[in-house]
């Protein structure tokens, strides 16, 4: 299972990797393709409008081929969107692109993050996104050095088009150690993951409450991700490169917060790291509202990576406790869809608000996003902490 888990961990990189490209290079996409500023917000909403449909039917897809066909196909998938947007001639052509590359990650997550919750401790769910971090970070500093040339945004995707490509080629050769551990553990997953429909699954009390703060959470970290770039270069006039990086900083924060969070998490329990992670962001959030000078909104890009680094994994790890193991594998599809709806509308939503008013509403923007997560999130673990004490009681 140590090996399985080093595995499972590369495949969170390919995860990561495409995850902050768009929002990095944006600034040079938009004038290189003589595109409008909003466009970007309606080519991630497409990404992630395929990586809720694929999340949906995630459940069903693992147990009719396997954790590990589902991830091998899906990186291939995502690594031959990075490679078409190398080519595109007009913004058209990233819209066809944006497709296959949000249906590639959607079922492979769902399914990393059911396998891992059901069958590691916490502290493995905090570096497995660490990992997923080690591969956002990467995708804007790589992209940072090829800014500076003619067309460098091309020569970035085309990079990390082909280093996706290869840790396909390692997933395709390590499949028999998929098979060997799927015979090993298929009687706890017949027990643990009935085949339960969406709709069964949203009945189970509570799983609304849950569904909203992954909505928010994941409003706040696309948003970031996606604008902080822009932010950086049409605000404080930061040149693109120097922002490209800023916003590499982000993920690094996010990198090393879930590092040190899976140490913690042996410790400290999930739902304390959240309301941390939360109350970080807040601070982040309201750093990069302040007027001040250039290098404070780095710092407030970093909190805010900080602030979200233990929040989802400790979400997601919650999932057995929170709604019985049983029932985690469709509910992880769930969460994983909402989490994507919510990446999906804020993005644009907040480049259709800038292009009305301005770019300066950015950091207003999250902190709605951030303070409507930590309300939802306390009141879900109010409900579940009573159900529980009622429970213990009968």
């Amino acid at each position: 299972m140590t090996t399985l888990l080093v595995i499972i961990y590369l495949s969170f990189i390919s995860l990561g990797l495409p995850d902050s490209l768009l929002g990095s290079a944006w600034p040079i996409i938009q004038k290189d393709l003589a595109t409008t500023f909003s466009i970007a917000g309606y080519i991630s909403m497409t990404t992630c409008a395929g990586t809720v449909i694929s999340s949906l039917i995630s459940n069903r897809m693992v147990l009719k081929f396997g954790t590990g066909k589902v991830t091998f196909v899906s990186v291939v998938m995502t690594g031959l969107a990075l490679l078409g947007c190398t080519f595109a001639p007009n913004v058209l052509f990233l819209f066809a692109m944006a497709l296959p590359l949000g249906l590639g990650a959607g079922s492979v997550d769902a399914a990393l993050n059911n396998f891992v919750a059901l069958h590691y401790e916490s502290k493995h769910m905090s570096w497995l996104h660490c990992f997923w971090g080690i591969g956002a970070t990467a995708g804007p500093a790589i992209m940072s050095i090829f800014l500076l040339s003619q067309g460098g945004w091309r020569k970035g995707y085309l990079t990390i088009a082909i280093l996706q490509l290869s840790l396909a080629l390692l997933l395709f050769f390590t499949l028999p150690l998929w098979n060997r551990s799927t015979n090993r553990t298929s009687i706890i997953d017949a027990v643990q993951q009935k085949p339960i429909s969406n709709r069964e699954a949203m009945k189970i009390p509570y799983v609304k409450l849950a569904l909203v703060s992954f909505i928010f959470f994941c409003a706040t970290e696309l948003t970031t991700g996606l604008w902080s770039s822009s932010y950086l270069v049409s605000v404080k006039q930061v040149s693109p490169a120097i922002a490209a990086r800023w916003a590499a900083y982000f993920y690094a924060g996010i990198t090393g917060g879930r590092f040190i969070s899976g140490f913690l998490s042996i410790k400290v329990k999930s739902p304390t790291l959240i309301r941390i992670g939360q109350l970080i962001c807040v601070i982040g959030a309201i750093t990069l509202m302040l007027p001040l000078p250039a290098y404070f909104s780095m710092i407030g890009i970093i909190l805010l990576g900080l602030g979200t680094s233990p929040i989802y994994p400790s979400m997601l790890h919650e999932t057995p406790n929170r709604f019985g193991a049983e029932n985690s594998g469709a509910i992880m599809g769930l969460q994983m869809a909402f989490a994507y709806i919510g990446s999906t509308f804020a993005p644009p939503l907040m480049g259709a608000i800038a292009s009305i008013t301005t770019i300066k509403i950015f950091p207003y923007f999250l902190l709605l996003c951030v303070l409507t997560m930590l309300i939802t999130s306390e009141i879900l673990q109010k409900k579940i902490v009573s159900k529980n004490r009622v429970n213990i009681i009968e």
